[in-house]
């Protein structure tokens, strides 16, 4: 790889989240990992350059999924007539303790994060399982693959199956050890906090990892109200919290120093969805899982208008796919049922929005990533069009539209994470 190059061609990426900047055949400048710039003619300090050109494509920024559970990728698309607590002890819980069998782990992960690889995806917050080995495994994966990620450990000390539990006290050592041993150990990956959801978490436990999180300024992923019947347990198992949010910032586990991104909300009370906001907590909108395991209907339109940080997340295997692609078209069509069924008031999302969540909004979990402004890292897709022909004159945005819509992995003929080039 050069410090210094540039790619030419048809480039759209988002500025805010209502516009998307469309530039065709243009340079996008690469400088030690960072974009430099986007311009119509290299200037004269970039002359001499080396240039890649892209034709019948679209250069975008990488996507960024903030919410996907690696060993749940091999039963994607399997019991999905299931509700989600129904779900999890038929598909998860089962699956997931294979996992203490390193050889297995190994065998499906190296085929997650391969298809993760090949995806749009360049960023990746991600759920492992409570063993540590193999969650080692998965971040040496990622290491090697290029893509960059936040990968979690899981902890569970109750209500559990007695083959996937852990106790109080293993759950949060072996945590903290994970946690010092891995966090300065990779390029590409670093370890996030990693409570399942309260249901499986103890007071005791969650007040551990509350104080890993402040020894430690790792962020923090889970769930949070996804489904009515999890969000009457928790009320059940933590009758003193004022809302399902409340029982994880008790602990001091819901943003503020630290980055925490909870994914679905879908039931979120004014209450909940106020504390996030003055938390800086970020949500997974994942629309594809909320339908499959019947969850309900996101109202993503009111969380963007209360000032909240939305990105999308695949949330496989309750997602069928990685596709970052298949996530936009699936939060806008949502939100179009939310418009005809639930609230008449609450506008449908635009192609801008769900672009933006996909890449820019996403992204701002990860730091200065999703976005082609000066200074964000050089993440880049190149989509190519050449199979998907079409008789009449699209401009670029309307181009853009459509790849949303139709790509897939077939599409996709390079990948850059930081300047690297993956593909």
């Amino acid at each position: 790889m050069s410090d210094i190059f540039a790619l030419k061609g048809d480039i759209a990426f988002s500025t805010d989240i209502q516009t998307i900047e469309t530039r065709e055949n243009h340079y996008l400048v690469c400088k030690d990992g960072k974009v430099e710039g986007v311009f119509d003619r290299l200037p004269e300090e970039f002359k001499d350059i080396p240039v890649t050109e892209y034709k019948n494509s679209i250069i975008i920024p990488g996507l960024s999924d903030l919410h996907v559970h690696a060993p749940q990728y091999s039963y994607r698309g399997l019991n999905m007539d299931l509700e989600l607590l129904e779900w999890l002890n038929t598909n998860t819980f089962p699956e997931e303790s294979k996992f203490k069998d390193l050889e297995y782990a190994k065998r499906s992960y190296e085929i997650f994060v391969e298809d993760m690889r090949k995806s749009a995806t360049t960023r990746a917050v991600v759920f492992a399982t409570i063993h540590t080995e193999a969650t080692r495994l998965l971040m040496d994966l990622f290491e090697t693959s290029g893509v960059k990620a936040m990968v979690g450990k899981v902890n569970m000390d109750r209500n559990s199956p007695e083959y996937l539990i852990e106790t109080t006290e293993d759950s949060a050592n072996d945590t903290l050890n994970w946690i010092l041993e891995t966090a300065n150990k990779y390029q590409n990956v670093k370890p996030i906090i990693t409570p399942r959801f309260i249901p499986t978490c103890t007071d005791e436990l969650m007040a551990k990892l509350g104080e890993i999180q402040r020894k430690t300024k790792v962020p923090m992923q889970s769930h949070l109200s996804e489904n009515l019947d999890e969000i009457a347990w928790v009320k059940e198992l933590c009758p003193d919290a004022e809302f399902y949010g409340d029982a994880y910032d008790k602990h001091g586990l819901f943003g503020g120093e630290c980055k925490t991104v909870m994914a679905h909300c879908v039931y979120s009370t004014p209450e909940e969805v106020e504390r996030m906001k003055e938390r800086g907590v970020y949500v997974a909108h994942c629309p594809q899982s909320n339908m499959n395991v019947a969850s309900g209907i996101s109202p993503v339109r009111r969380l963007l208008e209360s000032g909240l940080k939305v990105g999308l997340g695949s949330d496989v295997a309750g997602g069928s796919s990685l596709s970052l692609f298949r996530a936009m078209t699936d939060a806008i069509q949502c939100s179009k049922l939310y418009y005809r069924i639930m609230d008449q008031s609450a506008k449908q999302l635009t192609i801008e929005e769900a672009f933006y969540m996909g890449t820019m909004g996403g992204g701002e979990f990860f730091g200065k990533v999703g976005t082609f402004l000066k200074g964000y890292a050089f993440d880049v897709v190149v989509l190519n069009e050449e199979d998907l022909p079409h008789p009449q004159e699209f401009n670029l945005k309307q181009r853009l539209e459509r790849m949303v819509y139709l790509s897939d992995d077939r599409h996709i003929t390079a990948k850059y994470v930081e300047g690297n080039k993956l593909f």
